[in-house]
């Protein structure tokens, strides 16, 4: 016969109610620390597991929460998931993963889906800067909260990394080397991601005093390697750079190999900076120059956010931007 909260109430010592809300941690803290202690100590004595099905009826909650990915098999994407993930565990949520494959109408069909089981909320990592999927969520009260992305449709709270400062010091970082024709090959346009890196590099170059012609930015259509390869022999058919600042690591794998196809070797003849430190980047041949992006901190500070939104139903309205910093590999050189 399974073990009920009644039976831990009474082996705890404490009314029902009291025990329930020990158990919760949304509502431990009206509890004081020497019965949450005794209530845990029953619960587990029994091997009590609740059931989220018979709260989630009390409560009208679910404790679920689902997660939007674009692509799983990005590394980028796992610190954030397992950062977010620790937070809402410890607040008692379940997790559930979906991932988009970057295809807008995927991503409306795992909104519905999540929608349809009822989770409390959203962390969603798939946003362009118009999607009408969001938007009709947003409409519709459901608590979410954008990763590493943000959007122009709704006044979604979004937590990122700090785009602008962190293009800035890796066009800095060329230039202190002696680069001045240093080109963009920027991520997609339809990210906000996209948009702001390539907006604060040709801030950047300007305030730097590099090169700062429009043909030394280009533009791939999907955060790829092959994209990256792509819009680099797209850029080296137009100008001579010595430098490339890419849009995300992968873009700047991509960069090398089109060097590399080129018969131009990297750092020797063009030096290269992504963004993001992906694991494994410093493994590369060369390793990677990048800008690292603190992930997990990320999914963990987006997990507060909306753990915060769905308890007391306020939402904030601002982007939060977490600092990053540029380490220094051997995929950039001084200028020979």
């Amino acid at each position: 016969m399974p073990v009920t909260l009644r039976d831990v109430a009474e082996r705890a010592g404490v009314h029902p109610g009291t025990a329930s809300r020990a158990l919760n941690p949304e509502t431990r803290s009206l509890v004081s620390e020497a019965t949450v202690r005794r209530v845990l100590q029953a619960a587990k004595a029994l091997d009590y597991r609740p059931n989220p099905m018979a709260r989630g009826l009390k409560t009208n909650r679910t404790t679920m929460v689902g997660v939007l990915v674009p692509d799983l098999s990005n590394p980028l994407f796992p610190p954030i998931v397992r950062g977010a993930e620790v937070e809402l565990s410890r607040a008692g949520y379940t997790t559930i993963i979906a991932d988009t494959d970057n295809d807008p109408e995927r991503e409306a069909a795992a909104l519905n889906a999540l929608r349809a089981r009822q989770v409390d909320g959203l962390l969603v990592g798939s946003a362009r800067r118009e999607d009408e999927a969001i938007a009709e969520l947003f409409a519709q009260g459901m608590p979410m909260v954008l990763i590493n992305r943000r959007s122009e449709d709704v006044p979604l709270p979004a937590v990122t990394g700090d785009d602008a400062y962190g293009v800035e010091l890796a066009v800095r970082h060329l230039r202190e080397l002696g680069h001045t024709a240093i080109a963009h090959v920027a991520g997609p346009g339809d990210m906000s991601t996209g948009v702001q890196r390539a907006r604060s590099f040709r801030q950047a170059v300007s305030e730097l005093g590099a090169a700062g012609s429009a043909d030394l930015v280009v533009e791939c259509a999907t955060y790829s390697i092959e994209e990256g390869a792509r819009a680099t022999h797209e850029l080296l058919e137009r100008v001579s750079v010595t430098a490339i600042v890419a849009g995300n690591d992968q873009i700047a794998v991509g960069a090398i190999e089109a060097l590399r196809a080129r018969g131009l070797e990297c750092p020797r003849d063009v030096s290269v900076v992504g963004f993001n430190d992906m694991p494994f980047v410093d493994k590369l041949s060369p390793p990677l120059t990048t800008v690292r992006v603190p992930h997990a901190d990320v999914g963990a500070e987006a997990a507060r956010l909306l753990v915060r939104w769905m308890a007391e139903g306020v939402a904030a309205t601002t982007t939060t931007t977490l600092p990053v910093e540029l380490v220094v590999r051997g995929s950039t050189a001084p200028l020979a």
